[in-house]
């Protein structure tokens, strides 16, 4: 059985800007096919625009309200939404609250840095 703690998980800061809690990750939990994670962006931040190459991802918003970039769509975000993100699309959400926006972040094939990918925005 792998299980894991909120307050074991450190959190640290992605190539997008985002602050990340990793819940289950195989480079450090022993799990194997995908990855688990808490970002958390504060009131008026954004991510940065990038994608990812193989990893499809899934956020899911656990707390507070945003602005969802995909593609070439924008659409709010609130709690109890889930977007799925497919590989090579470039993304990217701001908090458009006055409190922290929290999602869980499922990517399979695992996160990994280098498969992070920033978009120069013109």
């Amino acid at each position: 059985m792998i299980r894991t703690r909120y307050a074991a998980a450190r959190p640290y800061v992605t190539r997008d800007g985002s602050l990340i809690r990793e819940l289950l990750h195989p480079a450090q939990h022993g799990n194997v096919q995908q990855s688990l994670a808490e970002a958390e962006v504060a009131p008026g931040a954004s991510t940065q625009l990038h994608y990812h190459t193989h990893s499809e991802e899934l956020y899911h918003i656990v707390a507070g309200q945003g602005l969802m970039q995909l593609g070439t769509e924008q659409f709010t975000v609130s709690v109890g939404d889930t977007v799925c993100i497919p590989p090579g699309t470039p993304h990217c959400i701001t908090n458009t609250a006055t409190t922290a926006l929290r999602i869980l972040c499922c990517c399979a094939p695992p996160y990994a840095h280098d498969d992070t990918e920033l978009v120069q925005e013109p």
